[in-house]
């Protein structure tokens, strides 16, 4: 029988690398959305060069988190998984900090 314990930091890992795979996918999205909106307003903006940046540490939360699902040493396994998850807490943050961003711009404009 497994361990619970190994179990649960699995589980970890495997949400980690299916939501950090859907962030890249939204950090692309609203990029593109970002450019669509800058075109007509003929004003530049950061916002989309932050969110290509958040975009890169998903992908490499979501690289490092598939690494641990792949090891096989349960210490290396969490360590790892420490990064992966202290990677993807990183991208939320810069995520939420883009978001702040843009809304001010917006509402400034």
């Amino acid at each position: 029988m497994p361990d619970p314990k190994t179990q649960l930091e699995e589980d970890i890992s495997v949400h980690i690398f299916t939501v950090s795979a859907a962030m890249v996918g939204v950090c692309l999205t609203v990029i593109g959305l970002l450019r669509v909106v800058i075109s007509f307003r003929k004003a530049d903006t950061i916002a989309d060069d932050l969110l290509s940046a958040d975009a890169v540490l998903f992908l490499v939360s979501c690289l490092v988190s598939y690494w641990a699902l792949r090891t096989r040493g349960i210490r290396r396994m969490h360590r790892v998984e420490r990064f992966a998850d202290g990677i993807f807490i990183l991208a939320l943050l810069l995520m939420v900090a883009i978001c702040v961003f843009i809304t001010c711009a917006i509402a400034i404009s």
